[in-house]
This record gives C-alpha cells, sequence and structure tokens, in this order.
C-alpha cells in the first residue's frame, strides 16, 4: 500500500456518497477514508484490525524503522491490551518514533512532517488557529493547526484515521477543507506546552471492558492463612481492578513467567513478565490505575496498603486455573510510586529430575556421589536466579526420605517438599541460620539444607555440623567453584577446617536454549567463526534460532544449565590447607579436570543446545 500516490488511491476511490455541509471534498482527506476503511476494523475507529496491523508491521520492519523483535513485543502488547494502536505500543516501548510515524506515513499514502519550533508560533505552529480549535481540544486529540495553504487548514496529527475528527476541525476553524498530515506525538506536545497547556496523557483512560470480558473475580483464589481459600468475586464484588490484576496473574502463568515486574512511569504503566531470564513488556494499563493495582496486591498479600513510605514484603498463596501457587510480593517506592514485583513460585517449575537439569553425564555421576556422602559440606554457588534453589531441591528428592531425617533451613520457604522439614528464618524475633542450625543439630538430622552460609556463625556451625557425621548442603555467592574456598576464608574459617569438611562445589548458570521450533543452521560472523574455532568448535555446524511467534521473535524457548563441577580429593585437600590464591588454586583445579563453565557451556554449543553468545553473556564474569 505504500507504494500507491494519492492519484492512485482517488481513482479507487471514486464519488463519495456524502459531504457534510456540501464542502468540496479535500483529496487528501478521500485519500484517508480509502485508507482507514482499508486499515482499521468496521465500528472501531481507532483500532487497527488484525490483517492491517500485521502488514503495517511488517512494512515498518521492511523499512527499518522498527526491529522485528520490537514489532513482536508491541504485538503481544496490543494483543493483551484491546484498542491500543499499534504505533502507540512500539512509541511507548521506545521506537523512534519519527521513523515510525514516517513510515505509518508513506505505508497509508499521506504526508509526514516535523514539527519546527525553532522557526516560533508563525512557523512551528499556527497560533491563531490553535486559539480557535482550543487548547484542550487540541491536547485531548493530540492535534495542532500548522498553517494555511490557500483556503484550505493544514493540520498535524498523529493518526491518520479519524475522518470524524477532520470533519470537526473543519467546522470549528471554518474552512472549507482541511488537509491532515501525520507528525510525531512529542512535537505536538510539546508545542502545546510551549503555550501552556498541560498534557493529556495523564486524562487518557483505556478502555478495560474488553480486556477483562473473560476474566472473573473467581479465576484467581487467594488462600487464608487457615488454608480456606477465598472467592474473590464473593469476598470484593464486581471491581474491575481486581479482575484486571486476575487478568496479570492468569497472563503470567500462562506464558511461563518466573517474576511480573508492574512499573509506575510518567505518565505510563508498564507490566513486564520475565521469562526464560529476560524481561518481555506485556500489557500497559492505564496510568491512573497504578495506586489501585498496587494497594489490591496488598490486600492480598496482607500487607499495610496505607504505609507507602518504605518497602514491604509479603506472600499470596492462590489458585489460578486450578494450579496452587505461591507468589513472593515485594514492594518498593519510586519516584512515580510504588513498584511491585511478584515471584511465581510453582511447583511444577521446580519438580524437575536432576537427569534432566543439563548436567553431562560425567557430571551427573560425580555429583550423585558426593550428595549420597554419609557427612561433609556440598556447597552450590552463582548469582541469584542461576538455578542454584532447583538443583538442591531435585537432589533431595534423589534421596531415600523413608530412611532418612532430612531438614532444611530456609529464608524464606520457597517450596513445600514432602517428607523433609523445612523452617523458616525469622530475623526479628533473632531466628537465624546460626542458632537454627545449632537446634536442628539436637533433632538426630541426617542430612541438613541451609538456604545460604552468609556470616562467620553459620560457617561455624555448618563445619562443626559436618565434621560430626552430617551432611550439610548449603548456597553460596561466588563467581565459580574455586572461589568459593577463598570466599569461605575471607569469612573467618581456617584453610584446614575448610579442607578437612568440603566434599565438593557445583558452580552454575542457566542459559537459554535454542527454540525447536526456527532451530536452524546458520553462518556466523567472522570474529564468532574465528572465536568457534579457538574453542574447537566447527563454525559450519553451529545452530541458532532465527526468530518465530512461538520464542517471541527471540531465537530462544526454554533454559538448560551449564556447570563447573569441583569434587574435592585428598590433593586438593592439601592445596587448600596452604591458602592458595584464586587464580593459582583455578589453574590447579583445571589441571586435576575440572570442566570450566564457559567448557561446559560450549559442549552446549556443540550439541545444539544454545548458541555461543549466551555461553559468552552468562561467564563474562569467569573468564
Amino acid at each position: 500500500m505504500g507504494d500507491h500516490n494519492l492519484d492512485d488511491l482517488l481513482g479507487e476511490l471514486g464519488e463519495p456518497s456524502h459531504t457534510p455541509d456540501d464542502a468540496p471534498v479535500d483529496p487528501a482527506l478521500g485519500a484517508i477514508t480509502k485508507v482507514s476503511t482499508d486499515i482499521y476494523a468496521p465500528g472501531k475507529s481507532r483500532a487497527i484490525s488484525t490483517e492491517a496491523m500485521g502488514d503495517l508491521g511488517r512494512f515498518l520492519v521492511e523499512r527499518e524503522a522498527i526491529t522485528p523483535k520490537q514489532l513482536t513485543d508491541a504485538e503481544q502488547v496490543v494483543k493483551q491490551s484491546p484498542g491500543k494502536r499499534l504505533t502507540d505500543v512500539l512509541i511507548e516501548q521506545d521506537a523512534d518514533e519519527v521513523a515510525v510515524q514516517r513510515g505509518v506515513a508513506e505505508f497509508v499514502g499521506v504526508p509526514f512532517e516535523l514539527i519546527d519550533l525553532d522557526r516560533g508560533l508563525d512557523g512551528g505552529f499556527d497560533g491563531r488557529m490553535l486559539q480557535r480549535l482550543g487548547v484542550e481540544f487540541c491536547t485531548s486529540h493530540t492535534v495542532l493547526p500548522l498553517r494555511m495553504e490557500g483556503a484550505r487548514a493544514v493540520v498535524g496529527a498523529t493518526s491518520p484515521d479519524d475522518v470524524f475528527l477532520v470533519d470537526e476541525i473543519r467546522q470549528r476553524l471554518g474552512v472549507r477543507s482541511v488537509k491532515l498530515v501525520l507528525v510525531t506525538g512529542h512535537g505536538v506536545r510539546t508545542a502545546l506546552e510551549s503555550v501552556g497547556a498541560a498534557s493529556a496523557g495523564d486524562r487518557q483512560e483505556a478502555d478495560l471492558s474488553d480486556i477483562l470480558s473473560d476474566v472473573e473475580e473467581g479465576d484467581v483464589e487467594v488462600e487464608q492463612s487457615s488454608d480456606q481459600a477465598v472467592d474473590l468475586e464473593q469476598a470484593a464484588g464486581e471491581s474491575p481492578v481486581i479482575r484486571y490484576v486476575n487478568f496479570i496473574i492468569q497472563n503470567a502463568v500462562k506464558e511461563g513467567a518466573s517474576d511480573i515486574h508492574i512499573e509506575p512511569a510518567d505518565r505510563k504503566l508498564k507490566v513486564r513478565f520475565r521469562i526464560d531470564g529476560a524481561l518481555f513488556e506485556m500489557m500497559n494499563p492505564p496510568a491512573s490505575m497504578a495506586a489501585a493495582i498496587t494497594s489490591r496486591i496488598k490486600i492480598m498479600a496482607n500487607l499495610d496498603i496505607s504505609e507507602r513510605r518504605i518497602p514491604q514484603d509479603g506472600r499470596i498463596r492462590c489458585t489460578v486455573q486450578g494450579r496452587k501457587l505461591d507468589l513472593r510480593v515485594s514492594t518498593m517506592p519510586s519516584g512515580y510510586g510504588e513498584k511491585t514485583v511478584m515471584r511465581i513460585l510453582d511447583t511444577k517449575s521446580i519438580n524437575v529430575e536432576l537427569d534432566k537439569l543439563g548436567f553431562s553425564e560425567d557430571q551427573l555421576h560425580i555429583w550423585s556421589q558426593v550428595i549420597k556422602s554419609p557427612h561433609g559440606i556440598v556447597l552450590v554457588t552463582g548469582p541469584t536466579g542461576s538455578g542454584k534453589t532447583t538443583t538442591l531441591y531435585a537432589s533431595l528428592r534423589q534421596l531415600d526420605k523413608s530412611t532418612l531425617n532430612i531438614t532444611t533451613v530456609e529464608d524464606p520457604v520457597e517450596y513445600h517438599l514432602d517428607g523433609i522439614t523445612q523452617t523458616q528464618t525469622h530475623e526479628k524475633i533473632g531466628m537465624t541460620f546460626a542458632k537454627i542450625l545449632k537446634s536442628l543439630l539436637r533433632q538426630d538430622p541426617d542430612i541438613i539444607m541451609i538456604g545460604e552460609i552468609r556470616d562467620l556463625e553459620t560457617a561455624v556451625t555448618a563445619i562443626q555440623a559436618a565434621l560430626t557425621g552430617h551432611l550439610v548442603l548449603s548456597t553460596l555467592h561466588t563467581n565459580d567453584a574455586p572461589s568459593s574456598i577463598t570466599r569461605l576464608v575471607n569469612i573467618g574459617l581456617e584453610p584446614f577446617l575448610i579442607g578437612a569438611a568440603i566434599n565438593g562445589v557445583l558452580a552454575q548458570r542457566l542459559v537459554r536454549r535454542i527454540c525447536a521450533n526456527c532451530r536452524a543452521n546458520q553462518k556466523p560472523t567472522e570474529e564468532m567463526a574465528e572465536f568457534l574455532e579457538m574453542q574447537g568448535l566447527d563454525p559450519t555446524s553451529i545452530y541458532m534460532g532465527t526468530g518465530c511467534n512461538k520464542c517471541r521473535n527471540t531465537g530462544y524457548s526454554g533454559r538448560v544449565g551449564i556447570y563447573e563441577m569441583l569434587p574435592i580429593d585428598d590433593q586438593i585437600r592439601d592445596v587448600i590447607c596452604r591458602n592458595p590464591n584464586v587464580s593459582e588454586f583455578r589453574r590447579l583445579c583445571i589441571e586435576r579436570g575440572m570442566v570450566s563453565l564457559r567448557a561446559d557451556g560450549m559442549r552446549k554449543v556443540s550439541d545444539g543446545l544454545t548458541t555461543a553468545q549466551e555461553v559468552i553473556r552468562v561467564t563474562e564474569a569467569n573468564t
């Protein structure tokens, strides 16, 4: 459509069936009427039809106004937010507004202009016509009168489809015809602000009826502390805020998200989901709903809705479409209101077998032997979100719970495991890791899992438990396996105690899997090919995801672990007792056969599970 000119469009249009006030039809208006019929769905003057939205999106990608990923993300938001225009969402997601609007103008065959405020009121726009139209009218419709061309008024607008708006402008200005040109919303707002006009962004409200038509209050049921479920419809009545929060949670579960971010910003509200470790903007509720949405989530999590100055943490136990979930809620004050993050703790996602996590055959064998040791300390290290809890829980499920007394100390208890005693810390009343651990040693435990070794007191108690015949599993925040030994020394432990107690250390990261739907053999860049050859890989046999609807055009779907397994043998124990520096100790571990995180990642690249770019991204600090 972008290849048509106005004459072609007029030729297709023919005679108009109706001309209001017997005014002549402006050629540009006729073209816009024709294009609007094609692009916009009947009865919804501001809603792009699905077919034309796809055509417009592809056209903008072809003109390099946006990237394929920007289009995919925007289409997702439009799908979840009926009534939203594709171009508005793209601009809200930081696409180049000038490039987008220029592309739309070319697509529909109307002129595009940049508003030049440097030329003053008589150059950038027409101040007299602005007074006649009214600042409030221009602000609410995002239009701006630019100039007169003979008897015709030239008016800038951000959308080419509202023919009734053009007619209203003609009547308000008292002119015989109006020529509509596309401009940027930023240009219009800047011009109006220059004459003291307020932005209409805060006053715009989205029609939520289409979004919430299929969402009921009872779709998400909150469980009280007494474990009795309460139907939200009975508890709170017909509130659109309740239904919208339910809508957010339902969509997050449907998309397989691990976290929900609700972020207030200047004149807008963003809802983002973390999927496979990456954040995607999914929907834009009206900014005026920000406080109400936050308050609703606080009520569900039993938090203080009147306190907005300090961070708060809570938990929501709920049932979504028959699945029981825990949502860990955190609120944080910001410049535009409270930001809310909900971590989705889904038992289904944690119930992964040990051999499905991504261990190689050798690594799985060594790890299985280490966790079956009768005593000692086993550590899992890595940053937050690297899958440490999943690995430890999968390991505990491998053990014989019928003959062993297994106890955990966690902060907080994220998932509940059958046959295992789980205890949560409570710092305010003195229930610290160290204090609970000392009490647990009187409970005749066989295996103890500590959520994290954070301080000297906890570390000393764990060492004592390991040396007196207990197996202790715990996590530590270090970059790799060898540096965990140095970390324990820095906490204050004696090197000879560490060497005597530690059985093994596992460092891990999560990398995104190549999407199985669009996986294809692709030729890497010259620089990447050289890197792959240095890693001993054949650049011609490397796979990547080309991007499709199933993976949101990212080329990735799901995640897999990469691991660095360090079993502690007698020679390494002797080295630990000498308190070596990190680089020396790491070199020795590799000489003894330890496979580094990057090396294990490259194995998975060779197997076609992930890409070299992903491995480099998560192992940069380990090189």
